[in-house]
């Protein structure tokens, strides 16, 4: 049975939903208003991320839409594997129909965060037809060797946390090179997006063992040729939210996917690396913009 629940002074409903192959599934479902008749949004997060990524831009969005904003298998509430080999991106993509079959959406707008973007490059070219328009937030079809390292550095191999103040620490040694303007303030409710407490101590919301897919990887193997998928989908309208101090998505990789997609938008977040939250007011401006623009009407 869906529970309601408030966040940013909206509410969603809880989505239980079994995937393929028998995993225990989570989503967020803000409804929006009843008479909307604007396109949903998918909203799917990075690695090691969870649907309260998305708070702030999901109440925000869902003053005038449905949005839903999941939590892939083995992060936040979704249930964790048995088989680390499942922790990829094509069984994620899987799980993402298996869910929108579920919710009965056929059309919708796709906001995908580092991994969700990569994961949108794979929806959008298995079934185009469904997608009307993608925000790939800080991903493209390349991924600069200096942030893919960076993010090998740490997934996986986090330190004990006994308390809040370790947490916060941890994460901001972590993540300061992304968020170098944040105050006190803003690292604690980050560190809470990433943290669940248990028994009074606060434990990662996600698998240790997602770092395997990626930890695997011999460091020096050249990554998948992605571009072919972006080029395939350049038919469909694509905004590109780039944090302006990223190490993941290089500017020559953004001319590339300009010169591929000559419609493809973006925007630069100032004081942002990888990747900006969605809570920037010139993120929600361009999102706003590019939403309505492919809405009905």
């Amino acid at each position: 049975m869906s529970e309601i629940r408030e966040s940013s002074g909206l509410y969603y409903k809880d989505v239980w939903y079994d995937s393929a192959d028998g995993l225990r599934l989570y989503a967020r479902d803000y409804p929006g208003p009843d008479s909307s008749e604007l396109l949903p949004v998918l909203c799917m997060h990075g690695l090691t991320r969870n649907s309260g990524d998305f708070a702030w831009i999901a109440a925000h969005l869902a003053r005038t839409r449905r949005v839903v904003s999941v939590d892939q298998r083995g992060r936040g509430l979704s249930a964790y594997d048995s088989e680390p080999a499942n922790y990829t991106p094509v069984t994620y993509v899987g799980d993402m129909f298996t869910l929108l079959d579920e919710l009965s959406i056929d059309k919708i707008l796709i906001i995908g965060t580092s991994m969700g973007g990569l994961m949108s490059m794979l929806m959008a070219n298995m079934q185009p037809e469904r997608f009307a328009a993608v925000v790939l937030n800080d991903i493209g079809p390349e991924l600069d060797p200096v942030g893919l390292e960076r993010i090998k550095n740490y997934v996986g191999k986090h330190r004990e946390i006994r308390s809040w103040d370790d947490a916060v620490a941890q994460t901001r040694e972590i993540n300061e090179v992304a968020f170098p303007r944040y105050t006190d303030e803003e690292w604690l409710r980050f560190t809470k997006g990433l943290y669940r407490e248990v028994d009074g101590v606060p434990q990662l919301a996600h698998d240790a063992n997602i770092a395997q897919a990626i930890l695997d990887t011999d460091a020096s193997a050249v990554p998948p040729d992605l571009w072919p998928l972006f080029e395939n989908m350049a038919a469909i309208p694509m905004l590109l939210v780039r944090g302006d101090i990223s190490d993941l998505v290089a500017k020559d990789c953004v001319q590339k996917m300009q010169e591929l997609a000559p419609g493809l938008q973006v925007v630069n977040i100032p004081d942002r690396g990888h990747a900006p939250m969605l809570d920037e007011p010139l993120a929600v401006e361009a999102i706003d913009g590019f939403f309505s623009a492919v809405d009905p009407g």
